[in-house]
């Protein structure tokens, strides 16, 4: 049995979890070692009684390595471990590091180096979608790898806006691959994982999203980044846990200003109050990082307008005089509706086109 055999298997087990494979991997040596210690061995670590050391002795009851092969291989993931390169090098540094990161697409170096996670509410207002967006094309034009959960609203603003702007963008699941959520999102991670890139879960291919499982990737994603960005969060938002998360892992916590009258965004509020450093601009967390850019990249705020081209130039004359509903683009351009969908994101943030309520677009002379 190899290492990763032996990851995928303890991955399984209840009860078993990243701080005693830790800790069991520093008596045994290797995680293949562990699978085959005896009870009276296991029970000898720090916090394995007799419970657990009778999980992992009968590992075959609670897991199977064969069907979880191939469902890895059916999806085309590949698994990491501790030791392989690829796995981010800031996420060992956590209390508990995932024991596996299952993948679809590819981590780069520049992931492990250049990472910022965006999060916030699934119910966004006009206001923070559109912050969202612009924040994430900065982040992501200036080089900064954007880490997301994937999740409705802000999430998925987030990693569209990573996209449009041709950067770099990762998801991470609160659920196994064979069961990306929520399903309306699953083209949108298959074009993270085709090549700008990955989609990344720590779980077993088949679990299914859960109140568990939601804030136990939120560790991941602060676990991968050099700070966090609230964009909108209320006083009970998951986004929350993602910014104790970063606290407990000394990273940078960054938050976006909120209306002081409006319940959503009482939690980014606070966090401000707190300490957090209030973003109007991706400059503002830029300006932080000193030794990964020399001088301040240009942001796409201020590019002058340029003549449009291809799926661009179709799109922007697809849009009347008067605000234009997304369907009526979609019919005039001729376009299929993700290309007309990215195209208007990239264009509003480079300021062609704006959005308004209703899902309309109005042109930018």
């Amino acid at each position: 049995m190899t290492d990763t055999e032996a990851a995928i298997i303890l991955n399984m087990l209840p009860q078993v979890g990243p701080v005693r494979v830790r800790r069991l991997t520093e008596r045994f040596g290797s995680l293949s070692a562990i699978l085959a210690a005896g009870g009276a061995a296991l029970r000898g670590v720090e916090g394995i009684g007799p419970e657990v050391s009778s999980v992992i002795t009968s590992w075959s009851d609670h897991a199977d390595l064969d069907a979880e092969l191939a469902l890895v291989g059916k999806t085309g993931a590949r698994v990491l471990t501790q030791t392989d390169s690829e796995y981010p090098e800031l996420l060992k540094e956590i209390h508990d590091p995932p024991i596996v990161l299952y993948v679809l697409g590819k981590l780069e170096e520049r992931d492990q180096r250049n990472g910022i996670g965006i999060v916030g509410t699934r119910k966004a207002s006009h206001y923070a979608a559109e912050s969202a967006k612009k924040l994430g094309y900065q982040l992501a034009y200036a080089g900064l790898t954007v880490y997301s959960g994937l999740a409705r609203g802000i999430d998925t603003a987030a990693h569209q806006a990573a996209l449009a702007a041709n950067g770099r963008t990762v998801a991470v699941l609160g659920s196994g691959l064979a069961h990306i959520y929520p399903e309306e999102n699953i083209p949108l991670a298959e074009r993270i994982a085709a090549g700008n890139g990955a989609v990344v879960s720590e779980f077993p291919m088949g679990t299914t999203p859960g109140k568990q499982t939601f804030p136990k990737r939120n560790r991941i994603i602060t676990g991968c980044s050099f700070g966090l960005l609230v964009v909108e969060a209320g006083l009970n938002s998951g986004a929350l846990i993602s910014a104790r998360e970063a606290g407990d892992q000394g990273r940078s916590l960054y938050a976006v200003p909120g209306r002081i009258d409006h319940p959503g965004t009482l939690g980014s509020n606070r966090l401000i109050q707190q300490g957090a450093k209030l973003v109007i601009d991706a400059g503002d967390i830029l300006s932080d990082l000193p030794m990964l850019f020399a001088s301040p990249p240009e942001l796409a705020r201020s590019q002058p307008r340029a003549d449009l081209s291809g799926d661009d130039l179709l799109v922007y004359q697809a849009i009347g005089d008067d605000p234009t509903p997304v369907d009526a683009i979609i019919a005039m351009s001729g376009l299929p509706p993700a290309t007309v969908s990215s195209r208007l994101l990239s264009l509003e943030l480079a300021r062609h086109v704006r959005s308004a309520p209703g899902n309309r677009f109005i042109k930018l002379m």
